[in-house]
């Protein structure tokens, strides 16, 4: 087995807090990514968890055994990390084997767990060779053996594809998960991309600041993030967000105005939230879902094969007339995903409107999500 409890983990540094209260459960077989951006303490909390790092406060337990003070080579994990560190004096073969070495194993144990690992990696013809003969891919499967070999109830990935070229990357990706599922081992996994996140893992934990947002499975994150934090760092391109209020029974903001009278919202600042992939020409819109309609200037418009991304800059038809001529400012733009056979040009006013359904409202000051779609009155009673 392999479940992880973290219990109020802390790390301080000086007046700095790391990792803040942190608490997690994990359960055995489970794929894990930590994610979120440089600094929040996604690697300190690895760290801990194979104690590389102790807690100032609270506890590291695993299958129910509290692990806390205990060295690294007692806790029955092994880490990979984003330096590969193979030594490069030594075969793939001898890599490989070094911690089993080290532990005493005899030699038909060695030679079994290796063949194991060269089949599930795919290295096979490859044990002679120098890590100065191998590419970056080959590499890093060789470093995933050096901790498969050694059958821990965890693995502990820091970064292990960032040195990678983006192909390669997205290969390796499949790569580990294919091991993963196959080997059935507990993996925590520590990246800053999370679209590498999203498409790994069973669950994804997002921390900023030190402190846990949300854990959950990766398109509940997307979905249903718990506040304005998650809701801007999943999905890419990101969220885009409009300042307004609720007043009365409805949302009002430079431009916008949604019926919010089936939500029971209190009147004051709120946050709206909305996907590019949610805006729509209303030309184009599926009515009736759609509410919130804008008018706004094309700035900038990206085509990248498979969709265009359409910058707007939501303001009064009358104050248009400095974007149509190509003078706009880099003032807050509305960032929209469209057909990229769509009959658009850069300077063009357009009327564009969002699904009501995907649409996200945030408290202003706290960030928390308040509510995840909205009905209005002239939609369908379910």
């Amino acid at each position: 087995m392999g479940s992880l409890r973290l219990e109020h983990i802390t790390k301080r540094y000086s007046d700095v807090t790391a990792v803040d209260d942190m608490n997690l459960d994990i359960e055995h077989g489970e794929f894990i990514s930590l994610v979120g951006p440089s600094g929040c303490g996604k690697s300190t909390t690895l760290e801990m968890i194979g104690g590389l790092t102790m807690p100032s406060e609270g506890t590291v337990a695993i299958d129910g055994n509290d692990v806390t003070d205990l060295p690294p080579k007692d806790r029955d994990l092994a880490m990979v990390f984003q330096n590969i560190a193979l030594f490069p004096h030594m075969t793939v073969f001898e890599n490989i084997s070094y911690g089993l070495r080290i532990q005493g194993a005899d030699d038909d144990e060695i030679q079994r767990r290796v063949d194991d690992a060269v089949e599930t990696l795919k290295l096979d013809g490859m044990l002679e060779r120098m890590p100065s003969e191998l590419s970056g891919g080959q590499r890093q499967r060789v470093a995933i053996g050096r901790a498969i070999v050694r059958d821990p109830e965890v693995f502990l990935m820091d970064e292990p594809l960032a040195n990678l070229d983006a192909k390669l990357r997205v290969h390796m990706r499949t790569e580990l998960q294919r091991i993963q599922r196959k080997l059935d081992v507990t993996t925590i996994y520590v990246t800053h991309d999370q679209e590498e996140a999203m498409t790994m893992s069973d669950r994804v934990a997002i921390i900023n600041d030190g402190v846990l947002q949300q854990i959950d499975p990766p398109l509940t994150c997307y979905s249903e993030p718990n506040n304005q934090f998650v809701a801007g760092f999943i999905g890419s391109p990101s969220m885009n967000f409009i300042e307004g209020h609720i007043d009365g029974d409805r949302f009002d903001a430079e431009g916008v105005a949604i019926d919010t009278a089936r939500l029971d919202l209190d009147d004051g600042p709120v946050t709206l939230g909305i996907r590019p992939e949610d805006i729509y020409l209303e030309s184009d819109d599926p009515a009736p879902e759609m509410v919130g309609g804008i008018a706004a200037a094309v700035d900038v418009i990206e085509p990248i094969g498979e969709k265009m991304f359409v910058y707007l800059v939501p303001e009064a038809r009358a104050e248009m007339d400095a974007i149509a001529d190509g003078e706009a400012d880099g003032q807050d733009h509305l960032l929209m995903s469209i057909d990229p056979d769509a009959d658009i040009e850069e300077g063009q006013v357009v009327d564009v409107t969002f699904d009501r359904s995907n649409i996200h409202l945030f408290d202003a000051a706290s960030g928390d999500a308040l509510v995840h779609g909205i009905e209005t009155e002239s939609a369908p009673t379910p």
